[in-house]
């Protein structure tokens, strides 16, 4: 049987990951009292005595956290930002290239951001493969639903008095330092960082990142770049799709629910837009980090996932 613990399990995050666990019959969820649940040593006991921890914290919290178990050999998946581009962890996103099996061999995982990892499945591998430059100025925007803004935002959002301003969508990160940037541009091996335009809307979860791209600023064309997804792509739980929803929409919660997430070029001769969409709490979080410690483990990547 294999002992996880989640600490922070009260948060949207460590919820999700503890409902989707409950009903797998190879793992058992160590629990402490809810009166230690802040107590920093009955923490670090559960952690330790764990195969696999989950930490679900804020950034701070988490860095406390592995400060107070020190060199345990507990397998540590923290879905904070406080690890992501720290060179003694292990980025969680197995579908770059070769970073499955340095997951595998790690005892250390930073979860990915959601936002995050729509961002890096479209330009990591352009610049990987030279048709896009490191040093190119990009653009991106990111439609998501309520519920990555974790309690507080879903609370608001559910409230039958809420503002009436809540039923527009919302951009926020309006002083372009959202806290997902620096994972953006360390994975994608960029020297800038985007200019990116985050969107909240009325609907619980989903998500859609798109970056588009003037076709005269890369090496290649659009049919270059499919090409290019397809081949990436052919394994693991990001795929390449050829279509939108229908009548030319493409929405931002047509993956609601999942665990997997689609990439999908489309434009025209001057100009392209990439996409990707995926659950925000599904590859975005939740679903991303029991990927991650289903291959930690030696299992089969998607167990336990909806895919």
């Amino acid at each position: 049987m294999i002992k996880v613990f989640i600490d922070g399990s009260a948060g949207t995050t460590g919820l999700r990951i503890a409902d989707r666990l409950a009903s797998r019959q190879d793992i058992e969820l160590i629990k402490i009292c809810e009166t230690l649940r802040k107590d920093p040593y009955a923490r670090r006991d559960a952690i330790c005595s764990a195969d696999v921890a989950f930490l679900c914290l804020p950034d701070d919290a988490a860095r406390e956290a592995i400060a107070l178990v020190g060199d345990t050999d507990t397998k540590i998946i923290d879905t904070s930002t406080a690890h992501r581009v720290n060179p003694d962890w292990t980025y969680g996103f197995p579908e770059l290239a070769g970073q499955k099996e340095k997951i595998a061999a790690s005892k250390r995982i930073a979860n990915p951001g959601c936002h995050a990892s729509g961002f890096i499945a479209l330009v990591a591998p352009l610049v990987q493969n030279g048709i896009i430059r490191k040093n190119m100025n990009l653009s991106s925007f990111s439609l998501t639903g309520y519920s990555g803004g974790g309690k507080k935002m879903i609370a608001q959002y559910e409230d039958t008095q809420r503002s009436e301003l809540l039923k527009g969508p919302r951009q926020y990160g309006l002083s372009q330092t959202h806290k997902h940037l620096k994972e953006m541009v360390h994975l994608c091996g960029l020297e800038n960082a985007p200019a990116f335009c985050p969107i909240v809307g009325d609907f619980y979860s989903g998500m859609e990142v798109s970056v588009p791209l003037f076709c005269q600023d890369i090496k290649g064309t659009s049919e270059d770049i499919r090409t290019l997804y397809k081949d990436y792509y052919a394994q693991g739980l990001v795929r390449y799709k050829e279509t939108d929803d229908g009548d030319g929409f493409l929405s931002a919660a047509a993956y609601s629910g999942r665990d997997d997430m689609e990439v999908t070029v489309f434009g025209n001769e001057e100009r392209i837009l990439l996409t990707a969409r995926f659950d925000n709490l599904g590859k975005g979080a939740s679903g991303a980090a029991i990927q991650n410690m289903n291959i930690l483990l030696g299992l089969d990547e998607t167990t336990g996932l909806n895919v």
